[in-house]
């Protein structure tokens, strides 16, 4: 491919030169050729990268994130090896196929859900299954780089075997090993790409089979010895690679406050934004930006109790939950929300507006005591008030660990203007319908005046 770019301007070049004649003198020629040179080796460059999935039953040090585009250098992946391979004898299980790239992926994988579609079945289970980290660009320079770099850090020879091999092996695994199995790749001939790809998924999940029956502990590397495809591209040195400037910078998302009873979570609160205000010259104080001390909590079948105590300030979320004959359910309710501060105390009411099955958790975009009230406050302090952005709670039935439940939202099916628009459509049919109506009750007459004939008389009596 390099050879081929370089080629297609060289061509470009010459015909420049045959239009020119002999215009040009030689000196200027020859500076023209250096010019050429230099543009081919600085502006542009065939690029070439082999992505890099790596997983291992024994765990994986976590990856640094990457801005999109990122190219992994051979250094890069030199020193991610280093840490991984660190402490204690690994074998290693290297999946080499002719050629890869990250096409394949894409085109041959499974989208939208369409798994039995997929040519890599056992890989994607395996991946699901096992810590793994991903390199989906790797700069690739030679068809050996990868080898090299696992046999270095490994310490260990390489050793070609198969799936029917390594059953019969025996694997010494006080000592680091790196076992390597070759696999094709499509041709123009023969099987589809597709199939080619799908029976290698085969040869991996057989593999992993032998390495599970054998009990031991392993750490698999899927890559290629040369990409399948190879992407020209301006040289990084005049235009950054990649698109982290055209990526909006993604927020990041805190943890949910839990807490825990003998290990195992109880209640669960988030929300992006917990505004208290005790008088209107203060302004509003966000609580959420504070971490709170959870003492005081409690919860059990039937009551739940979290306190968030801040600095100055307190609340304190009361849930419980009942069971209801009509609905023949049980549901929970957030009971009451109180604020204190300086020795004060304001109770905010929320029973009859925050509630949810007692299997789900309860989400609202706003909860607040003074516009939109979903918790209404007492008398004793009026100027008191509360208003929780992006609020979720859940105090029973957390059965899915660090998760909340599904959420029942605070936002009714039937919004105002869905009404609106049912009532206008309503009255608009009804109008339609009445006349219509009139339409078919009128009548016409049965008989005409015939001017050969006599005249019709009608009675005044009828």
């Amino acid at each position: 491919m390099t050879l081929s770019c370089f080629t297609s301007r060289e061509q470009s070049f010459a015909e420049e030169l045959e239009m020119a004649g002999c215009r040009c003198p030689s000196r200027v020629r020859f500076m023209a050729f250096l010019a050429l040179l230099f543009t081919l080796f600085s502006t542009g460059r065939c690029v070439g990268q082999v992505p890099l999935l790596m997983w291992s039953s024994d765990g994986l040090p976590g990856l640094s994130p990457t801005a999109a585009g990122h190219i992994t250098s051979k250094d890069q992946l030199s020193v991610y090896l280093s840490s991984a391979f660190a402490s204690g004898p690994h074998t290693v299980l290297l999946f080499l196929q002719d050629k890869l790239s990250k096409e394949d992926f894409t085109v041959f994988g499974g989208v939208f859900g369409n798994k039995q579609d997929s040519a890599f079945e056992n890989l994607e289970a395996a991946l699901h299954s096992s810590s793994s980290v991903m390199f989906p660009a790797l700069e690739w320079l030679e068809s050996s780089a990868i080898p090299a770099v696992l046999q270095e850090k490994l310490g260990a020879s390489p050793l070609l075997v198969d799936a029917d091999t390594l059953s019969h092996l025996s694997i010494n695994t006080s000592a680091s090993n790196l076992l390597i199995i070759n696999l094709p790749y499509c041709t123009s001939f023969g099987k589809s790409c597709k199939q080619v790809l799908h029976d290698n998924d085969g040869i991996i999940g057989k593999v992993l089979s032998v390495m599970k029956d054998k009990n031991v502990l392993y750490t698999a590397v899927y890559t290629g010895v040369k990409p399948s495809r190879v992407i020209s591209e301006a040289s990084t040195a005049i235009q950054p690679a990649g698109r982290s400037l055209l990526q909006a910078v993604v927020p990041e998302v805190k943890p949910p406050i839990m807490f825990n009873v003998s290990g195992n979570p109880c209640v669960m609160l988030w929300a992006q934004k917990l505004d208290v205000s005790v008088s209107s010259e203060s302004g509003w104080i966000d609580l959420a930006a504070q971490v709170p001390s959870l003492t005081g909590s409690m919860c059990n079948r039937s009551n739940a109790l979290l306190v968030l105590t801040y600095t100055g300030y307190t609340l304190s979320f009361a849930m419980s939950q009942r069971f209801y004959p009509v609905s023949a359910r049980n549901w929970s309710t957030l009971d009451s929300v109180q604020l204190q501060t300086n020795g004060q105390t304001a109770s905010f009411s929320g029973s009859r507006n925050i509630y949810t099955p007692v299997e789900y958790s309860f989400r609202c975009q706003s909860v607040s005591s003074f516009r939109d009230i979903l918790l209404v406050g007492n008398k004793s302090n009026p100027d008191w008030k509360l208003n929780f952005i992006d609020f979720q709670i859940q105090g029973f039935g957390l059965l899915n660990g660090t998760d909340f439940s599904y959420a029942s939202d605070c936002a009714g099916f039937f919004t105002p203007g869905i009404w609106m628009g049912l009532l206008t459509g309503l009255l608009f049919l009804w109008i339609f319908v009445y006349g219509l109506h009139m339409i078919m009750q009128l009548n016409t007459m049965d008989r005409f005046d015939d001017p050969k004939g006599p005249s019709i008389s009608v009675p005044q009596s009828e």
